[in-house]
């Protein structure tokens, strides 16, 4: 499993031309899924992604993590994260 983790003011994702699902503060989590990943690699990163202390406190400092600011999750399948793209140009 692969994830890319970007803290967001906003995101959305739209298909077609419509949305289809949006958030306001929180985090944009594009994921990559194997077959040998197992239940416990996913309760593994989804504690660990809830957990993660990269939004500011009162001083500035990152002591927050997305439970803390009441953030939101917006999670998109990527299978690219696990391309193999040494022989030619497509995933």
């Amino acid at each position: 499993m692969r994830v890319i983790i970007q803290r967001v003011s906003e995101a959305s994702v739209t298909i077609d031309g419509n949305v289809k699902s949006a958030i306001g503060q929180g985090l944009l989590v594009l994921a990559g899924f194997e077959a040998i990943d197992v239940s416990e690699d996913l309760d593994w990163m989804v504690k660990k992604i809830t957990q993660l202390r990269i939004f500011g406190d009162e001083q500035g400092l990152m002591n927050l993590s997305v439970q803390d600011v009441g953030g939101e999750l917006l999670v998109v399948s990527q299978f690219t994260l696990h391309a193999s793209t040494k022989k030619g140009n497509r995933p």
